[in-house]
């Protein structure tokens, strides 16, 4: 079972009685600690991840293009937003 579907497993309606007197639909405060813990586990897996090479190198050409003074020629491309 994937992490979605524990998730899910323990989002199972609860009657009013184990949520605390909540109004139906609610999220009493035990399921809403495990969906704060589940998502820092996801949250916590995907830092680790890191950012893929080619974003990174993405991001420095996007880094090193907004420093560099405009030319005549980027100017006029850039006046121009495709709607001629």
């Amino acid at each position: 079972m994937g992490e979605y579907g524990k998730i899910m497993k323990d989002l199972k309606p609860q009657s009013n009685k184990a949520s605390g007197g909540a109004k139906q639909g609610g999220l009493n405060a035990e399921i809403q600690s495990r969906i704060g813990h589940q998502l820092r586990a996801m949250y916590d897996d995907v830092v680790r991840q890191g950012v893929p090479d080619r974003f990174a190198e993405l991001i420095r050409k996007l880094d090193t293009a907004d420093h560099q003074p405009q030319t005549a020629a980027t100017e006029g491309a850039a006046k121009n937003d495709g709607r001629d």
